[in-house]
């Protein structure tokens, strides 16, 4: 079945979809989705189980429980402590780990490619059994408000929370992923767990694995560790609405201006996607940017600068990032509307855009030599699309970007309401500040 070069029917157990060569996808009874990738004389085997529930999809009074989640399933499940699960996976030399995102949460591990059993069984026995013990909640939580008081103590961090609370207004993608300490002090042990009862189902599930695997042996463990019922719901989610401030700042003492400017994006699915990724990558998204050029090589205004973006299912947000020393945050703040204003206007040029597709398809086919990427690649893309985008699909979609499809996606972009959001020792009436948030670019 792993081999299978088109979509092949096999009975009760789903349908087997081989995307491109290698890859195999089939849909358990129970409805959870198992994608795997085989990679022939690979030493590792990398395999996740991606759950499509961020923190978006929490009440706003349970922000944060997708990643209080996150911390909780490594702590113990109803047969394995947290210390027996390290010591397991470091007995191994391997390694176990998770995020949480606003749509999503992924637990993996990575180990040699012999312990691809044992990686499925704990992986299995962790998202579905949890033990949810009392004492190691509440020493969770102490480290999650640890992790906040650290992320309020980095000021580009902060930046971006700012940035994020006015980008979409009211909205859960402009929570602070990890919640507040308000609403992570107040989660209790049983809200947590029913949070997990509710969402952790197999309408949610994917299960990803690449390395030296066989499709049948992924699919026998994933069907003993996860043979939950077949319940469950996808999360039902509203778009966010145009943000109304355009000017948000966070008064510190800190050595440098962080500035981050923001506008509502293009979605997961939306055809301009392609273009924006290039896009980005020529505004500010690598060492031959405008941005990197101008801002820091040309004129020594900043150590970092860059631009960035991100698709949800519905909105996403586009963003440019720099800090510098409070004294020359106007300048630093006039020079970056002037590289993106002139990029709108005039466009970009043919040595950007073959710089641009290079770097793309580069750096996809390098982050193709691990197993660890290419799980993410193959578990990410099932999870929001339903189906493992072959590599080649999409590099074919990133070639055909055009230099005009370049110029009209990022005017399409900055015609819609910006926000800047700033953190640093000055206040929300600074006239620099104030000028910038003003500004028109398109």
């Amino acid at each position: 079945m792993a081999e299978a070069v088109a979509a092949t029917e096999v009975g009760a157990a789903g349908v087997v979809d081989a995307t491109e060569p290698g890859v195999a996808r089939e849909v358990l009874p129970n409805g959870v989705r198992v994608v795997t990738e085989r990679m022939p004389g690979a030493t590792s085997v990398s395999a996740g189980i991606w759950v499509g529930i961020g923190s978006r999809d929490e009440p706003a009074d349970l922000a944060g429980t997708s990643h209080f989640l996150e911390h909780l399933l490594f702590k113990g499940t109803e047969e394995r402590s947290a210390r027996a699960i390290a010591v397991a996976v470091d007995a191994l030399g391997g390694e176990v780990n998770a995020f949480t995102t606003r749509e999503s949460t992924a637990f993996y591990a990575r180990l040699p490619a012999r312990d691809l059993a044992f990686g499925l069984q704990l992986l299995g026995d962790v998202v579905a059994r949890p033990a949810f013990r009392p004492d190691e909640v509440e020493c969770e939580r102490e480290v999650i408000l640890e992790e906040l008081l650290m992320a309020d103590d980095t000021p580009d961090d902060v930046v971006q929370m700012r940035l994020y609370e006015a980008l979409f207004p009211g909205h859960p993608l402009g929570r602070e992923t990890l919640g507040t300490p308000e609403t992570v002090g107040a989660l209790g042990r049983d809200a947590i767990a029913e949070f997990h009862d509710q969402h952790y189902r197999p309408a949610n599930l994917v299960v990803a694995a690449a390395g030296d695997l066989d499709h049948d042996e992924v699919l026998a463990l994933v069907a003993g560790s996860l043979a939950r019922e077949a319940d469950g719901e996808r999360p039902e989610r509203v778009a966010p609405a145009p943000p109304t401030a355009r000017l948000v700042v966070d008064r510190r003492p800190t050595e440098q201006a962080h500035v981050l400017f923001g506008w509502q994006a293009v979605h997961y699915d939306d055809p301009d996607r392609y273009a924006l990724l290039v896009a980005n990558q020529i505004l500010g998204g690598g060492i031959s940017s405008r941005l990197f050029q101008e801002v820091r090589e040309e004129r020594g205004l900043a150590y970092t600068v860059y631009s960035s973006f991100s698709t949800y299912v519905d909105s996403g947000s586009f963003l440019v990032y720099a800090g510098t020393a409070p004294g020359r945050r106007q300048e630093l703040l006039t020079v970056i509307d002037d590289v993106i204003a002139g990029m709108a206007a005039d466009g970009v040029t043919e040595e950007e855009h073959t710089v641009a597709l290079g770097f793309v398809e580069g750096s996809t086919l390098l982050g193709l030599e691990d197993s660890g990427s290419r799980m993410a690649r193959i578990g990410g893309s099932e999870l929001l699309r339903g189906r493992v985008v072959p590599v080649e699909e999409f590099l074919a979609n990133v070639r055909a970007v055009t230099l005009d499809d370049v110029q009209r996606v990022l005017r399409r972009v900055l015609d819609t309401p910006r926000v800047l959001s700033a953190v640093g020792p000055f206040d929300a009436d600074d006239a620099a500040l104030q000028a910038a948030a003003a500004r028109v670019l398109v």
